[in-house]
C-alpha cells in the first residue's frame, strides 16, 4: 500500500509517520504545503492512501483538491487538539 502523510507541522508528521511504521505501514513521502503536494501529484502516480493534514502553511488543503483530481482515499487530520477547536 503506496500511503503519504501532508502535514506542514513536522514533528506531527514523523509523530504519524512512526505511528503507521509501528503497523508495518511505510509512508512513501511527506509534502508540507498546498504547493508542494500540487506539484508532486501532478509528477508522480497517486498513492493508495493520504493522510491530509486541513491547515497547510500555505492554504487549506481543500485546494489541492480545486487544482489536482485527486484519486487516492483520503483521511483528513490535525494537530490541533479538541480544547484548541474550542477557542
Amino acid at each position: 500500500m503506496k500511503i503519504i502523510i501532508i502535514e506542514d507541522e513536522k514533528p506531527a508528521a514523523r509523530l504519524l509517520q512512526r505511528k503507521l511504521e509501528k503497523l508495518s505501514f511505510t509512508v512513501e513521502v511527506m509534502l508540507h504545503s498546498v504547493e508542494e503536494s500540487v506539484d508532486w501529484f501532478s509528477k508522480n502516480k497517486h498513492p493508495d492512501l493520504i493522510f491530509l493534514d486541513i491547515q497547510l502553511s500555505d492554504g487549506l488543503s481543500f485546494e489541492i483538491f480545486e487544482k489536482i483530481e485527486i484519486k487516492s482515499a483520503v483521511i483528513f487530520t490535525t494537530a490541533y487538539d479538541e480544547y484548541a477547536l474550542r477557542a
